[in-house]
C-alpha cells in the first residue's frame, strides 16, 4: 500500500473505537480515534487524513451534521458507522454524501473490505488526476476537473462530488453510449454480502442527476436502461 494511510476513527464507544483501531493498524492502516467531534475537527485541521469513520451518535453533535460537514473537504472520504441499519437510514447517510455506510455490529473483515474499497477509489481517482488526458471531461455545459472533484457550469456555476460520485460519474464518462451495469459501476464492491440490497450505486446517479441535469427526474444525460443499468447519453471531450 506504500505510504500508510491515515484513518481517524470518530466513535465515543471506547470498545469499538478500540477495535477498529485493532483490526485496520492490522492492515497496515495508520489509525487515530476520537471520542467527539469537536476532537475530530480539531485533529482535521491540524493534519487531515485520507478517511474518516464517523458514528452517528456522538455524544457533542449530531453525526449526521458532522458527515454533511466532512463531505465538502475533498481531502478525505467518509464512512458512516451506525447501529441503525433501516435502508431508510443507510440512503440518508449515502445522500448526505458519505462513502458508505457500515451498520453496527460488523463483522472485521467486512469493515477492513469497505475501508480499502473507499481508499482505493481515492487512489484510482489520483491516479487519473495525474494523467493528463484525463485530468478534465466537458459534457454539456460542464467541466468535470478529476484534480478538485469539481463540476464547473458554463455559467460559473460550481458543485462539489464526493470520492464516491466522481469514481462513478467517471466511470460513466469513460464510456459513453454504452449501457453499464449496476454490478460493473460498483466496482469492487460488488462482492460485499449485501450488494443484491446495496442501493448506493442508485442514491449516487440521483444525487449526480441533481448536479448536472436540467430536470433529474426527466433526465437527459444519465439515463436508466431498466433491467440493464445505466448508460451516459451525452457527448464527453477530454481537455488537456
Amino acid at each position: 500500500m506504500g505510504q500508510k494511510k491515515r484513518i481517524y476513527v470518530i466513535e465515543d464507544e471506547a470498545d469499538i473505537r478500540r477495535l477498529v483501531t485493532e483490526v485496520l493498524e492490522g492492515y497496515g492502516y495508520e489509525v487515530t480515534g476520537w471520542a467527539s467531534g469537536r476532537e475530530a475537527r480539531m485533529a482535521i485541521q491540524r493534519q487531515a487524513p485520507d478517511l474518516c469513520l464517523v458514528d452517528l451518535g456522538l455524544p457533542d453533535m449530531d453525526g449526521l451534521t458532522l458527515v454533511r460537514e466532512l463531505w465538502e473537504d475533498v481531502r478525505f472520504g467518509v464512512i458512516i458507522l451506525s447501529g441503525r441499519g433501516g435502508t431508510s437510514d443507510r440512503v440518508l447517510g449515502l445522500e448526505l454524501g458519505a462513502d458508505d455506510y457500515i451498520v453496527k455490529p460488523f463483522e472485521p473483515r467486512e469493515l477492513v473490505a469497505r475501508v480499502n474499497s473507499a481508499v482505493r477509489r481515492r487512489e484510482q481517482l489520483a491516479g487519473a488526476t495525474a494523467a493528463a488526458e484525463t485530468a478534465r471531461a466537458r459534457f454539456g455545459p460542464w467541466v468535470f476537473d478529476l484534480g478538485n472533484l469539481t463540476l464547473t457550469a458554463d455559467d460559473g456555476r460550481q458543485e462539489s462530488l464526493t470520492a464516491a460520485e466522481a469514481s462513478l460519474l467517471l466511470m460513466l464518462l469513460k464510456a459513453p453510449k454504452r449501457v453499464l451495469s449496476r454490478e460493473h459501476l460498483q466496482g469492487p464492491d460488488q462482492d460485499r454480502d449485501d450488494f443484491p440490497y446495496d442501493r448506493s450505486i442508485d442514491v449516487r446517479i440521483s444525487r449526480i442527476r441533481k448536479k448536472i441535469e436540467e430536470d433529474p427526474r426527466t433526465p437527459r444525460l444519465i439515463k436508466t436502461v431498466y433491467g440493464a443499468g445505466y448508460l451516459f447519453a451525452g457527448d464527453v471531450s477530454w481537455l488537456r
